[in-house]
């Protein structure tokens, strides 16, 4: 009976996280697999789950390069703001902790700050109760998407 009961825990677990998913309406394309999935989805917050795999690996004693602990905070920090063309245009980041292959961390990111198209967002990333990331995200809001910009026609002027 408990294995039916941990089978529809993680069906359900499931079933939100495709539904938080679906309300996604920026960075659709990313791939869950290395920067995460989004569980939570609310307007100006957001929480993503990376379950680290072994393509993660640095060393052989499988540390996680942090360049995927770095890609899942940054899709924490879009998710939150939850605009077509959000981009990011800095960060300033700790790595607080190291990540072993098999660990799943959980981001939590929070919208602090508008000003205009300016949003600034606060991710936490944490593997259990250990806080293993820290970052201050600083994005944009485009107009139009940023490949579409005419990022020239300002400084010809």
């Amino acid at each position: 009976m408990a294995t039916a009961t941990v089978q529809e825990d993680e069906n359900n677990a499931l079933q939100i996280a495709n539904n938080q998913q679906d309300n996604l309406i920026t960075h659709e394309k990313v791939n869950s697999a290395f920067s995460g999935e989004v569980v939570k989805l609310e307007r100006g917050n957001a929480k993503v789950v990376l379950e680290t795999i072994e393509v993660m690996r640095a060393d052989d004693l499988g540390l996680v390069h942090g360049g995927f602990i770095f890609s899942a905070a940054d899709f924490a920090a879009m998710a939150a703001v939850n605009e077509p063309n959000v981009v990011l245009a800095s960060s300033s980041c700790l790595f607080l902790s190291p990540v072993r292959i098999g660990d799943k961390v959980t981001f939590e990111a929070i919208e602090h700050q508008k000003e205009g198209r300016k949003r600034t967002v606060s991710v936490k990333g944490y593997v259990h109760e250990i806080k293993v990331f820290e970052g201050e995200f600083k994005t944009v809001i485009t107009e139009r998407h940023v490949l579409r910009l005419d990022l020239l026609k300002n400084i010809e002027e």
